[in-house]
């Protein structure tokens, strides 16, 4: 088993977003991930979230040393992810074989397979890749040049993980709420407060708000970013002690906890009275992160799923072959599939944004939140529907399905709730206009489609006139519609986002040579869009899960039925 080999989805983005130049060390990247995930981590994950980590706080004399200690399955699992893979260092340093910084798109996919063995240590390797980002982004590079080299290093002796500690228990998503309280001293700061939720709370640098003196109390203007090193200059450990760890539903190998800073010595990090709009670079990276896990336990759970039911027999027939099985797990294939293609066009306009591209720019701001809303919701629905294809086995612990399920849960909640998220893609719609932006790269992507596309050309088109009339009947009404509607915006947002993504691989993949098994899906997505089973994908199941090759006319004959007919009279003979 490998999971590069065994996932058409990723394939097609490889094919379509990695440039050429990167093509032969990230194959080379994904092919060796995906074997090891599939075979030594998967089985250390298991492990590692069945053993999960417990905290000491006191030593044999009585001294409060508030150490974590980690069952020997989890360290491995990150040497693995921070040193033989440099998961939290691709997008800082060349590794593997690049001699530059590799594309954002690389992290993210080689993740992507990390993910589908182990979900919760990708909150740590996350964090810590966002906290040299942050802090590269708004830091003194003199002061904090080497704790980001340590956060980027690849080398275990030197690599320092990241944290990011916001939530307090009045002050979760209201940010204005803080009271952990900045106070000078000398060239540095000493903070005091208590954070209710922190994960990997004995990381080596932590990146956290706090008020500062004279701030706007009101505001998250009055509100800091700070840096937070484990050990003192001298060596010695910060004065902050970790009270205890979560008992939670999922990421189980992971820990986090509650931890109060008792004068803790810290760095501002940026401008003051900016702390908070400096984090949310932070919270940004993190939550296209937590898109793309989600994805991830979407793709795991439908490849079990489907295995399953290969082998499975009931009264005289597959499962595989059953009708009702088979609608069952094709919308289960599609999104999974649907969910990376949104996860990888937004790693790589992440590039474009960060070579100074302000179109991508704008296009990131609203694609990141709406990727976190739609995709780790849905990755819920689709974790618990293939439990539910395993049946009984599928509840027990013995197999991943159980575990798929808790941890799905979390990437809704993690970096801020749904609701949460909704309300910022309605900000950026209001300050930036970048609904309009989306909307504008979409149509531009669909022009360009080949004509064996056209019926769902068509057809999106008229979705996306409607969307973004939609869009601008919110920003016109009044407050209240608009925040009570703007949930269900964005899952339509990101439905026609998926759609259009799905149709730019199709025409990417025809028009080199690579077949039209992705015109199949793109065309049975856009029909589920309807609320319909596409009924030559359930046909052709095999080829939507499998990846293999199917004749043309079967693709075109799955195209939205009212323009089924031009488009087999325009399809190339």
């Amino acid at each position: 088993m490998n999971y590069a080999h065994e996932d058409p989805a990723l394939q097609a983005v490889v094919d379509r977003w990695i440039d050429e130049d990167d093509r032969p060390l990230t194959d080379r990247l994904l092919d060796r991930l995906g074997a090891d995930a599939a075979q030594r981590l998967d089985g250390l994950a298991a492990t590692a979230n069945a053993n999960p980590p417990t905290l000491r706080q006191y030593d044999r004399d009585g001294e409060r040393i508030d150490t974590i200690d980690y069952h020997p399955a989890y360290l491995e699992l990150c040497r693995a992810a921070y040193s033989e893979y440099g998961l939290s260092a691709l997008s800082h340093r060349p590794v593997h074989g690049w001699t530059d910084v590799p594309p954002h798109l690389v992290k993210y996919l080689a993740s992507y397979l990390f993910v589908q063995a182990e979900f919760g240590l990708a909150c740590p390797v996350s964090m810590t890749d966002a906290a040299a980002r942050t802090l590269r982004m708004f830091g003194d590079p003199d002061v904090f040049g080497p704790y980001i080299d340590g956060l980027t290093s690849t080398d275990p002796a030197a690599a320092l993980t990241g944290a990011m500690f916001m939530t307090e228990t009045q002050a979760g998503t209201d940010i204005a709420q803080t009271e952990t309280r900045a106070e000078r001293d000398g060239t540095g700061w000493r903070l005091s407060g208590r954070k209710w939720f922190a994960s990997n709370p004995d990381a080596d640098v932590v990146v956290t708000l706090a008020r500062f003196p004279g701030g706007n109390e009101n505001s998250t203007r009055g509100v800091g970013m700070f840096m937070v090193p484990k050990h003192l200059p001298d060596g010695t450990r910060n004065t902050f002690t970790i009270d205890r760890l979560k008992d939670k539903l999922g990421t189980r190998s992971m820990p986090s906890g509650e931890v109060t800073l008792h004068g803790a010595y810290a760095l501002q990090v940026g401008e003051l009275d900016r702390g908070f709009r400096q984090m949310t670079e932070m919270l940004n990276t993190s939550r296209l992160s937590n898109a793309m896990r989600s994805s991830a336990l979407m793709r795991r759970a439908v490849r079990d799923a489907v295995e399953h039911t290969r082998v499975r027999e009931v009264f005289g027939k597959r499962l595989f072959d059953q009708p009702l099985m088979r609608a069952t797990l094709l919308p289960l294939a599609l999104d999974a599939e649907a969910a990376l293609a949104l996860v990888a066009y937004s790693g790589a306009t992440l590039d474009r944004a960060d070579r100074g591209d302000d179109v991508a720019r704008s296009i990131i701001r609203i694609l990141t939140p709406v990727a976190k809303h739609y995709v780790c919701k849905r990755a819920r629905t689709v974790t618990g529907e293939a439990m539910e294809v395993r049946g009984g086995s599928g509840y027990i612990e013995d197999r991943v399905f159980a575990r798929l399920v808790r941890d799905s849960h979390l990437g809704s909640i993690w970096e801020g709730s749904s609701n949460v998220i909704a309300l910022d893609v309605l900000r950026s719609m209001r300050k930036n206009g970048a609904h309009r932006d989306l909307a504008a790269a979409m149509r531009t992507m669909l022009a360009a489609a080949s004509p064996e596309c056209a019926p769902a050309v068509a057809e999106l088109h008229e979705r996306w006139d409607v969307i973004e009339e939609r869009g601008e009947e919110l920003l016109a009404g009044d407050d209240v519609r608009a925040q009570t509607l703007c949930a269900t915006y964005t899952d339509d947002l990101a439905r026609a986002v998926m759609a259009t993504l799905l149709i730019d691989l199709a025409s990417h993949s025809a028009e080199h040579g690579r077949g039209h098994r992705s015109l199949l899906v793109a065309n049975a997505y856009l029909t589920g869009l309807r609320g319909e089973p596409n009924a030559v994908a359930l046909a052709h199941l095999d080829v939507v899960v499998d990846g293999t090759h199917i004749d043309p006319s079967v693709a075109y004959a799955a195209a939205p039925d009212a323009l089924a007919g031009a488009a087999l009279a325009g399809a190339p003979k």
